[in-house]
């Protein structure tokens, strides 16, 4: 793999949605401007690495230009569906209201890629503006299952949000039980369960079909936040279930997790030809998450495959496992030094 220029970030983010890495020279250690990251970002001759990057640079500044600039690119219907994709992601963990008409034109356009409007939908939902409302209403009935179910899973987010919700930290204060705290810092579809939901009930919730999707997800984030072997196992039933977005989102919550428990299962989602690409391409960016020498030998065998999405997760992902390799072995370069 050729060696590519970053800009260094020292902030990282707990997600398969990955992290800034390098955008300038590694000498740097501040991030570029606003204006030098879009630039990059809506450069579509720039390889897909450094271009998701830049993006997530952009999601750490937070600001209205970062925004625009997020739109912007996001609304380029003939660039990377994965790039696109993950542009959505960061509106919706930027939380910024100004993102929701980009993001309710991208959901409303029943041409675009399943994928983005899927995207797009659970960013409203992250966002949590009303706003958002009857355009997610419409599209619950949408002809696509992965953007008719995301859409009720947002509308489900934003109606617990309004009436209340549960705040773990809160809670606590009150003595009263509340929710399984969050180790990481993204803004997810669903809030995690009660944390005194035992780990073989919250399995038996991840995995019973006949519950609603919300109710599902909340025991899947539960089963996340402890990170358990047990809960690794129970997680992994989750990758048999009929519904691909359910299983993208297993796959996600794995590479949170990084939990080497988890290759297993990842591998064989990628290596399955038949699988939905968001699945595989999921699995993918978790592999790159968890890395090491086995995760990169996997993702090495399919940086040709025949589904964009899944050859492109796979370089990125690459790319992040080298960054992080070679971060680890500078550390400990460091420490024997000093």
């Amino acid at each position: 793999m050729s060696s590519m220029q970053f800009c260094s970030c020292t902030m990282t983010f707990a997600s398969t949605h990955l992290p800034p890495l390098h955008l300038d020279s590694g000498l740097v250690r501040m991030a570029p401007d606003v204006a030098v990251l879009r630039k990059c970002l809506l450069d579509v001759s720039q390889p897909i690495q450094k271009r998701t990057h830049a993006a997530f640079v952009l999601r750490t500044d937070g600001e209205s230009e970062a925004v625009s600039a997020i739109g912007e690119a996001l609304r380029n219907k003939q660039d990377s569906a994965l790039l696109r994709h993950e542009l959505a992601y960061v509106l919706g963990q930027i939380g910024d209201r100004k993102a929701c008409p980009n993001l309710i034109a991208v959901l409303s356009d029943e041409n675009d890629d399943s994928m983005v409007r899927h995207e797009a939908a659970e960013a409203l939902g992250a966002i949590g503006e009303v706003e958002a409302v009857p355009v997610l209403e419409t599209f619950v009935r949408d002809s696509v299952p992965e953007v008719a179910d995301t859409c009720r899973l947002s509308l489900d987010l934003i109606r617990w949000r309004h009436q209340g919700g549960e705040d773990a930290s809160l809670a606590q204060e009150k003595g009263q039980i509340g929710l399984d705290k969050s180790p990481y810092m993204s803004v997810d579809p669903a809030p995690a369960d009660r944390v005194d939901v035992s780990t073989a009930e919250l399995e038996a919730r991840l995995l019973d079909t006949s519950l609603p999707l919300f109710a599902r997800y909340r025991a899947m984030f539960s089963l996340r936040n402890r990170n358990t072997t047990e809960a690794v196992a129970a997680l992994a039933q989750g990758l048999k279930d009929p519904s691909p977005l359910f299983r993208h989102e297993v796959a996600y919550v794995f590479g949170q997790m990084q939990n080497p428990a988890s290759v297993p299962a990842l591998k064989a989602v990628l290596e399955d030809g038949t699988e939905h690409r968001m699945v595989r391409h999921e699995a993918a960016e978790a592999l790159g998450a968890v890395g090491g020498a086995d995760c990169e030998g996997v993702l090495a065998r399919f940086v040709r495959d025949e589904e964009v999405v899944v050859r492109e997760s796979c370089e990125v992902a690459l790319g992040i496992a080298e960054y992080w390799g070679e971060s680890v072995a500078r550390e400990v370069v460091e420490s024997s030094a000093s």
